[in-house]
């Protein structure tokens, strides 16, 4: 892990380092990393884009409990995944992921340039680090990892996206979290291998099977959902039932 000279210079200049965090365990060693690599936590914010009764319960928490003592915002959307859903008559699909954009992105940049605005020692300068990794998946692999954001970069604001651990393998996520001191969130302990939604469009069988078996009453929710709609939460557009085979 090292520091570009573009993201170096925002560091010397006195930037906000905006900390996507979303209780998962790329997140956490994330934030580890940003430490190890000399950002100081006067420039550190934590954001999460709380997303109610469709994320894992203690995520919150286990945000507070290994971030230390750094400011922490809480960006909610003005509407629910489920509100989304039905507005749609159809759950989100990776062409058309409102989740992400809706409940997850937009929130949190708008609580950023509030952030940004209310605190001037910074600048207007804000590099906004996100925890993706080139392991995950094909798409991940190709993304640069650092970007100017022309659309946030308005109003005297310079907005550098980056992924400071965008070449960190899945063992070494782990080693890092735990040469720290610290432990993953619980949903790992109880057989997840991802922590975004308990219930992701982008979920193995495996997982969502597990979710299923951890979370009946939001399960029973999401397959109602489906039976009612006629559209699957899986892009196999097989229906949770078929894929874990758990009964709502």
């Amino acid at each position: 892990m090292k520091m570009s000279g573009e993201i170096a210079a925002m560091l010397d200049a006195g930037a906000l380092f905006a900390v996507n965090h979303s209780a998962g365990k790329d997140s956490q060693a994330m934030l580890i990393a940003l430490r190890r690599m000399g950002v100081p936590d006067s420039q550190i914010v934590v954001v999460h884009a709380d997303l109610g009764e469709v994320e894992w319960p203690g995520n919150i928490e286990h945000i507070r409990s290994t971030m230390g003592d750094v400011p922490l915002i809480i960006a909610r959307a003005r509407k629910s995944f489920f509100d989304m859903v039905e507005h749609r008559r159809m759950f989100p699909s990776p062409g058309q992921r409102q989740c992400t954009s809706d409940l997850k992105r937009g929130p949190i940049q708008r609580e950023l340039r509030r952030y940004l605005k209310a605190n001037p020692q910074f600048g207007g300068r804000i590099v906004n680090c996100m925890g993706m990794r080139a392991q995950e998946s094909p798409a991940r692999a190709k993304r640069q990892a650092v970007t100017r954001n022309a659309g946030c970069s308005v109003a005297g604001r310079e907005w550098i996206d980056w992924l400071p651990i965008h070449d960190m393998l899945h063992f070494d996520v782990f080693a890092t979290i735990l040469s720290a001191g610290q432990r993953p969130h619980w949903a790992y302990y109880a057989g997840m291998t991802r922590l975004s939604c308990v219930f992701c469009i982008m979920a193995s069988a495996g997982d969502l099977t597990t979710a299923a078996r951890l979370m009946r009453d939001l399960y029973r929710r999401y397959v109602e959902t489906e039976k009612r709609l006629g559209h699957t939460l899986s892009m196999t557009g097989r229906s949770l039932e078929e894929i874990t085979g758990v009964a709502a």
